[in-house]
């Protein structure tokens, strides 16, 4: 437990020559659109020069800010808005580095947990120092996950791993969980880190500097349980009213979203699939090389013969368990995380009632405003507040609308870059596989042809 609550600051003298740290998207990738075709949808999602729009600076409006939890946050300090004019400005210019690395296990009398650490290196003023160390376990990602959904509802939220299983391991504590949750835990804080508007959200300043102790008290902060529980109420009988005229270009968003989602699902349990049955395949090819070596001990005019197919089983072993690493390293996380993020973009109602989705953070907004238009409408008295309060439900509609507009187009984007570098990325490493074992077999036979062609010429008188 000491080790959990450990955390550090120290002074760096520089920072890293590039984003090593950071895992930055390339590429482009063959996935359905969002229009309301599927020719359309098509189309739209194979044109990778669409142009992003800039994260529109949501208003300061106190009255705004104070309406309900869905009221957007932006930087507090001028050097956070500095900075954020700077990274708008000059995307490519990165001043913070995150590495998530070195899994701890703690066993308390209660429970049983993994801890993180993460190191940050920045050059941002608004950071007390250039270097940060502190440990964090899987609850305060969540934590972070809920402040920054609270903070900025219609911003796409990059998805955490899945809390117990990520695709059949069930062991929460082996290697292989661990390191597979590692990464997809660094590429989560990396997302937000690159993200022009998250990056600069103070919960994410505070997660990634604070003390242990220090986090825990920032956790106690915020509304109360009984004020939690009437904001949830709310939103509940906000999606249960439903919205009358939703924009028809959310309606192409949420239709996009169902198309993307069915497809991305489907890629996922193909590649599960195949990575499953080359397993097997790899396994079972391993037993071959030895079986080949015994036989050669009973085979005294085939013993060289017999060698050589077995050392060719190796190195044909050794290309098959490079390009499973391949694809559980590089295809596999990548299109599992947008399996993720389809989740977390679809438009329902979970079980437990708390609202799912960008979507439907959306639509609860426009909902509110609806529901005052309507009692202005039908309603005679006790009116004279309710033009202003709808103007400013319009204000925050049409601010909710803009950024979701921008950070879909830039999501979209980012989502074509990851998929096509992943399946690129693959088809040159299959490539590269059948030339390798094409090459070894290839030279087994050339070398047997010869060796027949000598023995051949030494039988001839």
């Amino acid at each position: 437990m000491e080790g959990e609550r450990r955390a550090s600051q120290a002074p760096s003298s520089g920072l890293p020559a590039g984003g090593a740290n950071g895992e930055s998207p390339g590429g482009g990738a063959p996935f359905p659109g969002s229009s309301g075709s599927s020719a359309l949808l098509q189309a739209e999602v194979l044109d990778l020069d669409e142009d992003e729009d800039d994260l529109e600076v949501f208003s300061k409006d106190a009255s705004l800010m104070d309406m309900n939890s869905f009221s957007p946050m932006m930087p507090t300090s001028p050097l956070s808005m500095i900075n954020q004019i700077k990274f708008e400005d000059e995307p490519d210019l990165k001043d913070l580095f995150i590495t998530v690395d070195e899994p701890e296990s703690h066993v308390t009398t209660i429970e049983t947990f993994i801890t993180y650490r993460i190191i940050t290196k920045t050059s941002r003023g608004e950071f007390d120092s250039s270097e940060f160390e502190v440990r964090r376990r899987y609850q305060d990602f969540l934590w972070l996950k809920g402040k920054l959904e609270e903070a900025h509802p219609t911003l796409i939220i990059p998805p955490l791993p899945e809390k117990f299983i990520v695709k059949g391991m069930v062991e929460r504590f082996n290697d292989d969980f661990i390191e597979t949750r590692r990464k997809a835990l660094h590429k989560f804080l990396n997302r937000i880190a690159d993200h022009p508007t998250l990056t600069f959200n103070e919960d994410f300043k505070i997660f990634l500097t604070a003390q242990a102790w220090e986090l825990s008290s920032h956790k106690k902060q915020g509304p109360g349980l009984l004020s939690r529980m009437g904001q949830t109420v709310r939103a509940v009988a906000s999606s249960m009213r439903g919205v009358k005229n939703r924009p028809e270009e959310f309606m192409e968003m949420n239709n996009f979203i169902e198309l993307f989602s069915q497809k991305i699902n489907l890629i996922d349990k193909i590649s599960q699939r195949i990575y499953k049955e080359e397993r097997e395949y790899f396994d079972e090819m391993k037993e071959y090389g030895p079986i080949h070596i015994l036989w050669s001990a009973s085979e005294e005019d085939l013993v060289d013969t017999l060698k050589d197919v077995a050392s060719c089983i190796d190195r044909c072993c050794k290309a098959t368990e490079k390009r499973m690493s391949g694809l559980s390293e590089a295809l596999l996380p990548v299109v599992h995380e947008y399996v993720l993020y389809s989740e977390m973009l679809m438009p329902i109602l979970s079980v437990c009632f708390n609202v799912k989705g960008v979507m439907k953070r959306r639509d609860q907004i426009q909902a509110e405003l609806d529901s005052k238009v309507e009692v202005l409408t039908y309603k005679k008295a006790d009116t004279d507040l309710l033009p202003e309060e709808i103007g400013k439900l319009e204000d925050k509609v049409e601010c909710a609308n803009n950024a979701l507009k921008a950070d879909w187009e830039r999501w979209k984007q980012n989502m074509q870059n990851d998929i096509k570098l992943a399946f690129t990325d693959m088809a040159e490493e299959n490539i590269h596989y059948y030339e390798q074992c094409l090459a070894t077999w290839e030279s087994f036979l050339t070398s047997q042809t010869n060796l027949h062609l000598e023995e051949a010429s030494e039988d001839k008188p």
